[in-house]
């Protein structure tokens, strides 16, 4: 099979039925008269009255005009956010430039800070406990807000939490409903395998074992709408940066993807051979996405797909660590870093987390996360330790940097965007069942604060 597959081919990506016909009525409207046109009554008034001029100035400038304007107002929005942070009246240029050349980067995926080394180890004293007498069943997904002051966590008993980060303490709760409540309370009734938060902070996206995806608002917790098309758990789900494009995938080896703008469904991703189990996403109409044997890279706006091979065994996990190159781990105890251009894995670590003495196999890798655009990652399993490793060579050798004590399954992980932080969800069993026990566990959120050097 080839490495590059066209959408046309057998397993490639198919876009919805209505969305074509809906763009090749945009592209070749019939021509007026010779089909019947229904009108409501706001145009019957409108009529018989003189029509009103509903130009505006976007229709008129030319696409020219449209990319310095939005240029403009961009430069804008950057300036207010460097005074706020600098706390100055007047900003420098050189700020805005360099502002300017690392979102460039960020969005090429040329940025790569070297910041590895300067991570020792987490003040031990300062970890935080966040946990709460409604979320007693194991943490099996959480999101952190852009801005870094939010957590959201879901868990096997159908309850979402919110935790404020700057005080530590739950602020809000999405309460677990029966399926046919009669009290009028909307929630989940079902356990909750994922959970994502629009870069805004505007919409907060949950997935459960009923098949559909909930819409909620973040600030206030109040059910938006529900979204219905997958077949079976929803098991992973993400939104594209600075957009409110959600992607969604399920154990019906499918991929979704969803606009929050119109509420509606866009199309489906075909191709994945086994359950999908985790997908990521950045700026680029790019997302990558795992499950059973399988990783593929989806270029939605070319209708292709990319397949990798490497693992041994199932890949639960994956996750981006700039738009080039992203991380894969599973049960076969491997971390593999990859490019988006080579077939192969750059690197390898075999047995990650060592080898459980019981049975005499790899530990199993249930989480891993990456600091973006940088060469820190971080990985967790229940072989007791969270462990943080450096991406060196050019992403070519992966290195042991710290070994953090943590009793119980790491169901999941995250960086604060600022990389001051580690979060972790640490549970009793993992979050996809219960094939084995960690009694002494606690189910809770850690909140670990790194040592920087």
């Amino acid at each position: 099979m080839s490495f590059f597959i066209k959408g046309k081919q057998v397993n490639g990506l198919k876009r919805a039925k209505y969305s074509k016909e809906k763009s090749k009525k945009r592209k070749f409207p019939k021509p007026a008269g010779k089909s019947e046109v229904i009108t409501s009554s706001e145009d019957e008034d409108l009529s018989k009255n003189e029509v009103p001029d509903v130009s505006s100035e976007d229709e008129n400038e030319t696409a020219q005009e449209k990319k310095l304007r939005l240029a403009k107002i961009y430069l804008e929005e950057i300036e207010k956010e460097e005074k706020a942070r600098l706390e100055r009246d007047e900003i420098d240029q050189s700020v805005l430039s360099d502002r300017l050349k690392v979102d460039y980067l960020k969005e090429t995926g040329k940025l790569r800070l070297t910041v590895a080394d300067k991570y020792k180890g987490v003040y031990t004293s300062k970890i935080k406990t966040l946990k709460c007498r409604e979320q007693r069943n194991s943490i099996t997904c959480f999101c952190v807000t852009s801005d870094d002051r939010y957590i959201l966590s879901g868990s096997k008993d159908g309850i979402v939490v919110k935790y404020c980060l700057t005080d530590h303490k739950k602020v809000g709760v999405i309460p677990f409903i029966k399926v046919n409540p009669t009290d009028g309370v909307v929630g989940h009734s079902s356990r909750i395998l994922s959970i994502a938060v629009s870069t805004d902070s505007k919409y907060l996206v949950v997935g459960d074992e009923s098949k559909d995806i909930n819409i909620w608002d973040v600030n206030t917790l109040k059910f938006i709408k529900k979204l219905s098309g997958h077949k079976s758990v929803i098991t992973g789900l993400c939104f594209k940066k600075d957009s409110h494009t959600l992607y969604s995938c399920s154990k019906d080896r499918s991929v979704k993807v969803w606009s929050l703008d119109e509420m509606a469904y866009v199309e489906t991703l075909f191709g994945h051979q086994d359950a999908v189990s985790s997908l990521d996403t950045l700026y680029r109409d790019r997302v990558v996405s795992c499950g059973g044997r399988d990783i593929r890279v989806w270029k939605v706006t070319e209708e292709t797909q990319l397949i990798f091979n490497g693992h041994i065994g199932n890949i639960d996990n994956v996750r981006l660590v700039n738009e080039e190159n992203f991380i894969t781990a599973g049960d076969d105890g491997q971390i593999c870093v990859w490019s988006v251009i080579r077939k192969k894995p750059m690197c390898v670590m075999e047995k990650a987390h060592g080898v459980d003495s019981t049975n005499g196999q790899p530990y199993w890798i249930s989480a891993i996360c990456a600091l973006l655009n940088t060469d820190l990652v971080a990985s967790g399993s229940h072989d007791g330790f969270v462990r943080l490793w450096k991406l060196d060579n050019n992403f070519k050798t992966i290195s042991l940097l710290v070994k953090i004590p943590v009793e119980g399954f790491i169901n999941d992980l995250s960086f604060t965007s600022d990389g001051k932080v580690l979060i972790v969800a640490v549970s009793k069993e993992h979050k996809f069942g219960r094939w084995t026990t960690v009694k002494t566990a606690k189910n809770c959120i850690l909140v670990m604060p790194l040592v920087i050097k």
